[in-house]
């Protein structure tokens, strides 16, 4: 055994010789250099030894013996992590899997979160639970792995058969200088203004202060009607896109730029449906206040608009928030109001909860708070009160309540 190994392992028991009994090995005398170290390591039942009560230091030790002496150290709490990672076959041949089974466990993390929400207008209510699970797995230090299962529990219309679903399933890492993400996740385009959803895709990134993306894939969960007049299952489409982005020092701007195609391909509208996005937006912060302003262009075909009608091709959207309540922070709150007047071709799944009226476009506002009543417990209220930009006779006011639970 090696001076420096006898030394290092005795040092990470943490204690004192004078804790322990004398020397049990008859060739290991008290001027010895590797006396105190050893009789540590032999008190604390590490190391036993031959059955001839000597040490044998002057022999060199097999591999297996190594590896019983590593799997006892770690029994007693010693942080061998390194021998551990050495000799991992020989424990495992010994059955000692408690190192691997501890990494594996630190690499995989379970998160959570609950959501119950209200909404009711003048004709109708809903509310519902939604509850959510995401598995973290880390493969190495430059990539992870997001799993998220979904259940909505429909308090309303309770039909019986609500199902928990694998919604989310993605890889992030770096390939060089490059962020990638990639697979099914929740795409979230120009602030949600144009697209809130998930979507099968990739996205590629350079740069820190001024990052250029790219985008590319499927978007998923549309609904859509057939020839019947049926609800039916469809998809947003595919889609292209690219996006610049500056962090200054109280400004952030963007600007960017998708080609959807084949877009709700199952309706009865079907293949054929393209429109084109363009985005400019930026928001500026002084203090516990932020204001955000974003314009958006839209250039559907001919037979984008002999689906939706002659649905306006530009739009703008604008938020005023102050503060804003933060799950781990008791109390906290905020107050926001969003201005919205975007035509029918500048979304295709928005974010916001007030009314959309589909693809024809809508213009209105919503006003709302929000409030940490215990950790990692938010509540929040939000009135919207918005108008169809093709008929300003039809239109929507809603209240919007939800409190969500992360854990």
């Amino acid at each position: 055994m090696k001076k420096s190994l006898v030394l290092a392992m005795a040092m990470t028991l943490g204690v004192t010789a004078s804790a322990y009994a004398a020397n049990p090995f008859s060739d290991v005398p008290a001027g010895h250099w590797a006396y105190d170290s050893i009789s540590k390591l032999a008190a604390a039942g590490v190391i036993d030894g031959y059955g001839d009560a000597t040490f044998g230091g002057d022999k060199l030790m097999t591999r297996y013996e190594m590896a019983q002496i590593t799997a006892k150290a770690m029994a007693k709490g010693a942080n061998v992590d390194k021998l551990a990672a050495e000799f991992a076959e020989e424990l495992d041949n010994l059955g000692v899997r408690v190192a691997k089974l501890e990494k594996k466990a630190d690499n995989v993390k379970v998160a959570g979160e609950v959501r119950y929400h209200y909404m009711s207008t003048d004709s109708e209510f809903e509310h519902q639970l939604r509850s959510r699970i995401f598995i973290n797995g880390q493969i190495n230090e430059d990539w992870s792995y997001t799993g998220m299962l979904q259940n909505i529990q429909d308090f309303k219309n309770n039909t019986g058969d609500e199902g928990t679903s694998f919604k989310r399933a993605f890889v992030e890492g770096k390939l060089g200088g490059v962020a990638v993400k990639a697979g099914r996740y929740d795409a979230f385009f120009a602030d949600g203004n144009i697209y809130d959803a998930e979507a099968d895709g990739l996205e590629l990134s350079y740069g820190d202060k001024v990052k250029i993306t790219g985008f590319a894939g499927k978007g998923t969960d549309a609904e859509a009607e057939n020839a019947a007049g049926e609800t039916i299952d469809s998809t947003y489409g595919k889609y292209v896109g690219a996006e610049i982005s500056a962090e200054l020092k109280d400004v952030n701007a963007k600007v960017g730029y998708f080609k959807y195609k084949d877009m709700f391909e199952n309706s009865v509208e079907g293949k054929g449906l393209e429109n084109k996005l363009f985005y400019l937006g930026a928001d500026y912060t002084v203090g516990d206040v932020n204001l955000a302003a974003m314009y958006l262009k839209g250039d559907g075909n001919n037979k984008y608009e002999q689906a939706f009608g002659k649905a306006d091709d530009d739009g703008v959207v604008v938020t005023l928030s102050y503060k804003g309540a933060e799950a781990e922070e008791v109390g906290s709150w905020g107050l926001f109001a969003t201005y919205y007047n975007q035509g029918g071709q500048t979304y295709v799944a928005h974010t916001t909860d007030a009314n959309t009226f589909d693809n024809n476009g809508f213009k209105g506002y919503g006003i709302g708070a929000n409030y940490t009543f215990a950790k990692n417990m938010v509540g929040t209220v939000v009135y919207y009160d918005t108008e169809n930009k093709l008929d300003s006779k039809e239109d929507d006011q809603r209240l919007w309540a939800d409190l969500t639970f992360t854990f």
